[in-house]
């Protein structure tokens, strides 16, 4: 059979695709459609591209991690399966590889983040745009898209500020609602509901943490350099006490406590797993505050009882290990405001539980779910 008039006209020209959102994915999917031939119009609501990339990772841009797709995709527990494909197909190492190859040199710290080496973001931003407009990207930036339908049986009609856009094919980048101030506020959810996508109800993750005792907010504005947060789930850690269960989440790194709960990267990291069950509730956030020392030999330090060392206090001793308004919060709620020679057994024990294994009551801020 020949070809449609319709299929020949598409064959005689190029296709003309329209990209809504110019951040990273939407610039990268706008310059591959350009290499391949296509006529390609990128939408921006903003008055300038990349707005997240700017803000992200501290103005630096964290650009991947240092790990393999495999690693990538773990990272998202189930609804990893979902990018199985996308990133087998463009894994970490050629991430490195193309931003290297814009003149973009990056670095790995010990957290295992690729940042650029100059700590820009603005590099990482102005390499993907150079790239999408050298490849022939028509850029329309203050161009706010209000919604995407089927345009008879092959095309598109894009709503936007600027007019209707009819083409032949659609690619929406147009974020979450993961950072509203920068545009990211989900315009893209009742598009594509309304074209019979799923949309599974979102939930905050990377954001800090609402929560912890009254003690724990006065900390406000202390950091401590090297924690480990674990998420389990209540029931196990009620049953077992937390010992040797498998977390459902964790993360070693950096820890902040806040006048609203916690903050920093090993708790932001752990938050996704408290809002993606039914009930905050069901999870219990803890923290080792020093995991660098191990139970035992925390135990043997807090027992000296005889010489100068047994008249140390507590506070004094916690202090070679954290910071003296930590050690001293830690002393007062495990009633061990005294010397070593002092110190009852039942404190040592609560003392060294607070340390290694101080459950964190808390929700992810920003979770609108009221507290039952």
């Amino acid at each position: 059979m020949g070809k449609s008039s319709h299929q020949s006209d598409c064959d005689n020209r190029a296709r003309h695709v329209v990209v809504v959102g110019a951040g990273a994915a939407g610039m990268v999917a706008a310059c591959e459609a350009a290499l391949r031939g296509a006529r390609v119009e990128l939408l921006e609501k903003n008055r300038k591209t990349g707005v997240k990339i700017l803000m992200s990772g501290g103005t630096r841009c964290n650009i991947t991690q240092d790990t393999d797709a495999k690693g990538i995709c773990a990272a998202f527990g189930k609804s990893g399966r979902f990018l199985q494909k996308a990133v087998g197909a463009f894994p970490p190492s050629e991430v490195v590889e193309m931003f290297n190859g814009l003149g973009v040199a990056t670095k790995v710290e010990s957290t295992g983040k690729v940042f650029p080496k100059s700590d820009r973001a603005i590099h990482v931003r102005d390499a993907l745009q150079r790239r999408a407009l050298d490849a022939g990207v028509r850029l329309r930036l203050g161009v706010a898209v209000t919604g995407v339908t089927r345009d008879g049986e092959h095309g598109w009609l894009v709503q936007t500020s600027d007019g209707p856009l009819h083409c032949d094919r659609v690619i929406v980048t147009s974020g979450g609602k993961s950072w509203p101030k920068c545009g990211t506020t989900g315009d893209g959810y009742p598009w594509m509901h309304q074209l019979g996508h799923t949309i599974v109800r979102t939930r905050p993750a990377l954001v800090p943490l609402v929560g912890g005792e009254r003690w724990m907010n006065d900390l406000s504005g202390i950091t401590l350099p090297d924690v480990t947060a674990s998420v389990y789930d209540r029931d196990d850690w009620k049953t077992k006490s937390g010992k040797k269960l498998k977390p459902l989440s964790v993360r070693r790194s950096s820890w902040l406590f806040t006048h609203f709960g916690f903050s920093g990267p090993a708790a932001m990291d752990v938050s996704g797993v408290i809002t993606q069950a039914d009930s905050f509730e069901s999870r219990v956030l803890v923290a080792d505050l020093l995991p660098e020392v191990d139970e035992k030999t925390l135990t043997e330090v807090l027992q000296q009882r005889g010489g100068a060392a047994g008249k140390r206090t507590v506070v004094n001793v916690l202090g070679d290990w954290l910071p003296s308004r930590v050690a001293e919060s830690l002393a007062m709620i495990s009633r061990a405001e005294v010397t070593l020679s002092q110190l009852p057994k039942d404190s040592l024990r609560q003392l060294v539980d607070a340390i290694n294994g101080l459950p964190c009551p808390s929700l992810a801020r920003g979770d609108l779910r009221k507290r039952r």
